[in-house]
C-alpha cells in the first residue's frame, strides 16, 4: 500500500507545501482540501474524513507562513 498521507506529511514538514485550500468539487472525489505543492505531484486531495489529520500540521505552517 502507498502511504500516501506520510509521504504528503513529510513534504509539508521538508517546507514544499505553497498554499491549502478547501474546494466543494473536486474530479470525482467531491468536497477536499487540496494542497499545492512546489515540486510534482503539484496537487494533493485530501477526503474530509482525514481534515483532523492535519490540524496542527497546517497551523504550524500557517505560523510559519503568514
Amino acid at each position: 500500500m502507498y502511504p500516501y498521507h506520510n509521504h504528503i506529511k513529510r513534504r509539508i514538514k521538508n517546507g514544499e507545501l505553497l498554499d491549502c485550500k478547501t474546494v466543494s468539487h473536486y474530479k470525482d472525489i467531491g468536497e477536499c482540501m487540496l494542497l499545492l505543492f512546489s515540486t510534482p505531484p503539484f496537487i494533493r486531495p485530501i477526503r474530509p474524513e482525514r481534515y483532523g489529520e492535519y490540524e496542527k500540521i497546517l497551523r504550524e505552517w500557517r505560523e510559519k507562513n503568514p
